[in-house]
């Protein structure tokens, strides 16, 4: 009776593995569902990256003023939207995923 028992508990545990396995094939890895703040969050980085990308080497007193206006106006905004109101983890994960296939020409 207790073999009986095993079985059926390593068949479920099999199955459930399996099912998990299925379903996470059929997910794309890249669809990550992200909460509209972290959407939000996600754009604001990109921008962010943008401008940093334009200037590497400059510190926000060489840049142009309007630019400077940009970079200062989007780090603000990336303290008070998303690093004060995020956990570490999705701030992380928004920082990791950052689109930077920007060149320094545009």
């Amino acid at each position: 009776m207790g073999s009986i028992l095993f079985l059926a508990i390593g068949v479920a545990v099999a199955a459930a593995l399996f099912g998990s396995m299925a379903i996470q094939s059929f997910t794309p890895i890249n669809e990550v569902i992200l909460s509209p703040q972290e959407k939000k969050c996600q754009q604001i980085a990109n921008e962010g990256y943008k401008m940093h990308a334009l200037y590497p080497e400059a510190h926000p007193d060489d840049l142009p003023d309007d630019d400077r206006k940009r970079l200062l106006y989007l780090d603000d905004l990336w303290m008070t939207e998303c690093v004060a109101v995020l956990p570490a983890e999705s701030v992380f994960s928004i920082v990791n995923n950052v689109e930077r296939d920007v060149s320094s020409g545009e």
